[in-house]
């Protein structure tokens, strides 16, 4: 078998027949454009924060603590113009620190969030629901508890604010993510394909509006995701 077939066999089995497909049309579309056309298809889930937390002292030596909007990020891999647009939509990162080193980091907003690598506006009708976007673990720290001590400072930071769900996007072309939120445990929301070419945007999604068709950046879709119906610990699995 070769590489390349080996790879694709790979690819079907972690993300399924359609996922794969739209996936590697992606991929060849943004090649043969230089980026100008593509495709982003999202899964849209909800969080319960429940009351686990990290136990005794482990992974004590990472510093959590909340960026301040006016002071830099040393070792964030988003330029700085992005930093500063979610910065101004109210949006708050958590970062985590080793020995001084930027080691992770997370964003939470309220009410809502305009996503910055579409053209879509996130809204959540619930005021005890927070969305949470762009988790991000520095490589070296990936295999330690970076991930599970960022989560628990914001799962008791967002519960102490009467938050109980947390909403957010994820690739559908991340296996590695999918398989992370599974976990955590977590609620399907909807899902939509998102195709880039140019200037314009076309969306395909399971949730009002189903279709959407942008032609500018003050053109943009809006989409509420309501966790008013939803109670109690969901199941750990993905639909």
């Amino acid at each position: 078998m070769t590489t390349g077939l080996r790879q694709f066999t790979r690819t079907v089995a972690q993300l399924g027949w359609c996922d794969t497909a739209l996936y590697w049309l992606a991929r060849r579309m943004a090649h043969a454009s230089a980026g100008r056309w593509t495709i982003y298809r999202y899964r849209y889930v909800a969080q319960y924060l429940g009351d686990t937390c990290l136990p005794g002292r482990r992974g004590a030596d990472i510093d959590i603590r909340f960026h301040d909007a006016q002071a830099p990020l040393p070792g964030c891999p988003r330029p700085a113009p992005v930093i500063a647009a979610r910065h101004a939509q109210g949006a708050q990162c958590l970062a985590a620190w080793r020995q001084r080193h930027l080691a992770g980091m997370l964003w939470l907003i309220d009410h809502g969030y305009q996503e910055d690598e579409v053209r879509a506006r996130y809204r959540l009708a619930s005021p005890h629901a927070c969305w949470d976007f762009d988790v991000w673990v520095h490589p070296d720290e990936r295999l330690g508890l970076t991930f599970a001590r960022l989560w628990d400072t914001a799962r008791q930071h967002l519960r102490a604010r009467g938050v109980r769900w947390s909403c957010s996007r994820i690739s559908a072309f991340n296996p590695a993510s999918l398989r992370a939120h599974a976990a955590l445990g977590i609620v399907p929301l909807g899902s939509a394909l998102f195709v880039r070419c140019g200037s314009w945007q076309w969306m395909f999604a399971s949730m009002a509006p189903r279709f959407h068709l942008s032609r500018s950046p003050a053109s943009f879709p809006l989409m509420t995701f309501d966790t008013g119906a939803l109670a109690g610990p969901p199941a750990k699995e993905l639909p």
